[in-house]
């Protein structure tokens, strides 16, 4: 909680280097402007949550030092989800299920990604569905399944420690 007073004395929290990365990747304009994901709190946390769930299927795919940040990632995701939602000013009992809800949503994720990646082609129903509510116009479709391909191949290219280091 002081970390941000004595900050050598406090080590970074497991995960927060990945996360932090996958956070840039998803605050970039072009999701929302090219893409036409809408600039909401909803549409931002479809982003986050899609990238998010493309790391965790790329870290289960990983030695035992990727599982781990798979773990890490999945703690972050809670506590940054937490920390949002008490700052949209929920309060105690509303937060804990709203969480749980936004938790339930990336797990589905994961699950969609993780059969999309395994076919090889079934990338434009998961990114309607992981993305959009519904099905998203043909611009918006042709900048992001590249953008997400591009994504997913750097992850792939990155190495276990890489990738946990948030150097992707």
């Amino acid at each position: 909680m002081l970390s941000f007073l004595f900050p050598r004395l406090t080590p970074p929290a497991r995960g927060a280097a990945l996360f932090a990365a996958l956070v840039g990747e998803a605050r970039r304009p072009s999701w929302y402007l090219e893409g036409q994901v809408p600039d909401t709190i909803d549409g931002r946390f479809a982003v986050l949550a899609t990238i998010v769930a493309l790391a965790a299927v790329r870290l289960e795919r990983g030695g035992d030092v990727a599982r781990a940040a798979s773990v890490a990632l999945a703690e972050r995701f809670v506590e940054s989800m937490d920390a949002e939602h008490r700052q949209l000013g929920l309060g105690d009992p509303a937060v804990g299920k709203t969480v749980r809800k936004l938790v339930g949503a990336l797990a589905r994720r994961v699950e969609q990604w993780r059969q999309a990646i395994e076919s090889g082609d079934a990338w434009d129903e998961a990114i309607a569905s992981s993305l959009f509510r519904a099905r998203p116009p043909a611009d918006a479709l042709a900048h992001c399944e590249p953008t997400l391909r591009g994504v997913w191949k750097r992850f792939e290219a990155a190495t276990d420690e890489e990738l946990t280091e948030g150097r992707i």
